[in-house]
């Protein structure tokens, strides 16, 4: 069974601020007691730069690195640990593919379809190597509950299509979309599938091979992990062709002033030094979600999920944007009269932690034009009595308006 009580006691935050309601997951998740420690572990123990020495430390250090390379491989169910790239989050693996992968693939005319619902770090990519190549970008949109139209992301596929990327969860709207639909009908028109896991990371169970995704990316921080740490899987068929877009150290296997070769993957796409304490700590954030179970987390999410959609549906002059029968533990709402940054000002003074604003997705707001929303998200270490606080809360900020 889960005990709540038992997996919050792991989180410093809630005991150093045990006021705190923190309902903003989705934008990052608070890190347990191992996670912290397994940073400062190394920092005290195993410090040394990897891939360099042939001291112990240093060959402590890199063990350290590749053993966390072999476990998200693993977390993955990727066929090789070769297809794990490690970055500083998920807008840098999507710059990688965006310069590595389309930039070389684009010509002048050729389209990369996207939909409407992507955070802007799966969207500006894109776009800036489209007008790069004077390429196209495809929106696909999606309807008033927030359910992707993917019967117009087929249509759109057509000769021309070179990449479809697709978030696998909406950060705005929680809707979960069909990746698995979507990738197996790419593949059948020969279009490789980028998908963004960066919210369905530490909420799904993800097995790469069962999906056959091409490319795939998501952020520690958003895994109980480190912020500055992130990952891109991609299929070695793709990484081996691909050219780097950073160069540097590390990355080479032989330089002169007249010409350079790389190394081979992964090591060709990780320039310089990277973050080996945060990776340290991404190994222990997958053996803290492991440990709980994937299924499980997903299930006591759905339970946040519909109990909280029917206690802000009570609440008079509430509105849910986005309510897909697919969808994550994001609430974003409007609450009529109030401007999102108000409720959220209200909120944060009761120590509800919430977010408000376009949350990175402004196509979203344009299309439905609204100013932003308040967004609540939920993890874990949240129970029934922080939903019941928020309904409290804002309640609390209606009786202010009313007041004035």
């Amino acid at each position: 069974m889960f005990d709540n009580q038992h997996i919050k006691s792991q989180f410093p935050i809630f005991q150093q601020h045990p006021e705190l309601v923190y309902l903003d997951s989705a934008s990052t998740t608070q890190k347990p007691d191992s996670v912290i420690n397994a940073e400062r572990f190394f920092y005290e123990n195993q410090n040394a730069n990897v891939h360099r020495g042939i001291y112990g430390l240093a060959v402590e250090a890199t063990k350290v690195y590749e053993n966390t390379r072999e476990k998200v491989a693993q977390f993955l169910n990727a066929p090789s640990s070769k297809e794990i790239i490690f970055t500083s989050g998920t807008t840098e693996s999507v710059n990688l593919v965006a310069q590595s992968f389309a930039l070389n693939e684009l010509n002048e005319n050729d389209e990369i379809i996207i939909s409407l619902m992507e955070h802007h770090s799966n969207l500006v990519p894109w776009q800036q190597v489209c007008f790069q190549k004077k390429a196209k970008l495809v929106v696909i949109p999606f309807d008033t509950e927030g359910v992707l139209d993917v019967q117009n992301l087929k249509d759109s596929i057509n000769l021309k299509t070179k990449l479809v990327t697709i978030t696998h969860i909406s950060n705005t709207l929680g809707t979960v979309n069909p990746i698995a639909e979507i990738i197996e009908f790419s593949h059948q028109k020969g279009v490789p599938v980028f998908v963004d896991a960066a919210q369905s990371i530490a909420t799904q169970n993800i097995d790469i091979q069962l999906l056959n995704a091409d490319f795939l990316v998501f952020s520690a921080h958003k895994l109980f992990g480190p912020t500055g740490v992130g990952v891109l899987y991609a299929k070695e068929v793709f990484l081996n062709k691909m050219t780097p877009y950073k160069y540097g150290g590390e990355m080479i296997r032989d330089v002169t002033f007249e010409r350079t070769t790389f190394a081979p993957i992964p090591q060709k796409f990780e320039a310089g030094t990277p973050n080996i304490a945060g990776v340290a700590g991404l190994s222990a954030a997958i053996d803290f979600v492991e440990n709980i179970g994937r299924d499980w987390i997903a299930k006591y999410l759905k339970m946040l999920l519909d109990y909280s959609t029917e206690r802000l549906l009570a609440i008079d002059g509430l509105q849910i944007i986005g309510q897909a029968t697919e969808k994550s533990a994001i609430q974003s709402f409007l609450l009529r009269g109030i401007h999102p940054h108000d409720v959220a000002t209200i909120l944060g003074e009761q120590h509800i932690c919430v977010r408000a604003g376009h949350h990175c997705t402004q196509p979203i707001m344009d299309f439905l034009d609204i100013p932003g929303t308040t967004r609540a998200s939920f993890s874990i270490y949240n129970k029934v009595e922080d939903i019941d606080k928020l309904v409290a809360g804002i309640k609390n900020v209606q009786a202010v308006f009313k007041r004035k």
